[in-house]
């Protein structure tokens, strides 16, 4: 089993930065890539990034290109996302999820486990 931990959301205005931190434990062996999700109400979740471990790969989502920046650092088991030039659209609960190597790595159903998730805000 794996656990993942989400923490660093909060509150900021339009053009802040805010950092995500998700921190895995537990058989973080059988782990290949950390991906972020997020979901407003009303709305199914969607991908923001990930990246693999091993490989080194990164991606993100077309809408933040440019201003997220995601690390892992697999021997502390920890992945960062830091967000800049953050705009009220970002607004949203932000998951992490740890999945094997199958699957795409922007969809929701290759990743097997999930965090409870972090509060983002941002107010124009």
């Amino acid at each position: 089993q794996v656990q993942l931990v989400e923490s660093g959301g909060g509150s900021v205005q339009a053009g802040g930065s805010l950092s995500l931190s998700c921190a895995a434990s537990g058989r973080t062996g059988d782990i290949y890539r950390i991906g972020w999700f997020r979901q407003t109400p009303g709305k199914e979740r969607k991908f923001v990034s990930a990246v693999s471990w091993s490989g080194g790969y990164t991606y993100y989502t077309d809408s933040v290109k440019g201003r997220f920046t995601i690390s892992g650092d697999s021997a502390k088991n920890t992945v960062l996302l830091q967000m800049n030039s953050l705009k009220p659209e970002d607004s949203a609960i932000y998951t992490c999820a740890a999945g094997p190597r199958s699957g795409e790595y922007f969809s929701v159903n290759s990743y097997t486990f999930w965090g409870q998730g972090t509060q983002v805000a941002v107010s124009s």
